[in-house]
């Protein structure tokens, strides 16, 4: 109650029109599926995955930054930051913890081992994707903790492609087929709320004082 008392406080900060396009997108979010990224080193690669996430809309990305710290740039990213909840991590464990816990299957995608084409896979669970490094992959504790493995099917010479197309081809597929499906994949209604209090506070400049204000009110 007390959340959507301030998200009805904050939407007097933004327009109609805003508000009616978080209607609509919020409506086409999903945290069925999430992504988690281990060690990217450029920082391109990384902004670009959140940009798909947000294209696809995926609400949830996991960063795990144990060896080169933070490498999500806000200018590549072109404000999919602004939607896209991310969490981080400083060390692998944690984030496979963190998603076995929130009832996630563990997903390593990679072109190495005997996984499961992507046309192939199975939607039903829920499901986390990870993705590794540009040079050397997944970690081989990802590999090791790994429920499921996933491959893109190629081709040609070249047996990998760069982190963020790959990010993009698995979630376009993935996403549409989610969306055909009897699955329920939109997000709870909590879900929806926290979500929408958290766009809203990212459209407003003066934030802080605006939240002073309430605090005034209502506290």
């Amino acid at each position: 109650m007390t959340d959507l008392k301030l998200l009805t406080y904050l939407e007097n900060f933004i327009t109609e029109e805003r508000k009616n396009k978080f209607t609509e997108i919020i409506s086409q979010r999903t945290n069925h599926f999430t992504v988690a990224v281990e060690d990217i080193f450029q920082m391109h690669n990384t902004s670009a995955v959140i940009r798909s996430c947000d294209v696809f809309g995926i609400q949830n990305a996991h960063l795990i930054e144990q060896k080169y710290g933070k490498r999500l740039d806000a200018q590549i990213a072109m404000g999919a930051q602004k939607w896209v909840t991310t969490h981080r991590y400083s060390n692998t464990n944690s984030c496979i913890n963190t998603l076995k816990q929130q009832g996630y299957q563990i997903v390593a995608t990679t072109p190495h081992l005997q996984a499961t084409l992507l046309d192939d896979f199975d939607i039903s669970p829920k499901s986390a994707f990870f993705f590794g490094t540009e040079k050397s992959g997944l970690s081989k504790e990802v590999l090791d903790k790994a429920d499921q493995y996933l491959k893109i099917p190629m081709v040609g010479f070249t047996e990998s492609l760069n982190i963020s197309v790959c990010v993009a081809i698995i979630l376009q597929q993935l996403t549409e087929k989610l969306r055909k499906s009897d699955i329920n994949w939109h997000l709870s209604d909590q879900d929806m709320l926290k979500t929408r209090i958290e766009w809203t506070k990212n459209s407003i400049r003066s934030l802080a004082d605006v939240l002073k204000r309430y605090n005034q009110l209502y506290n």
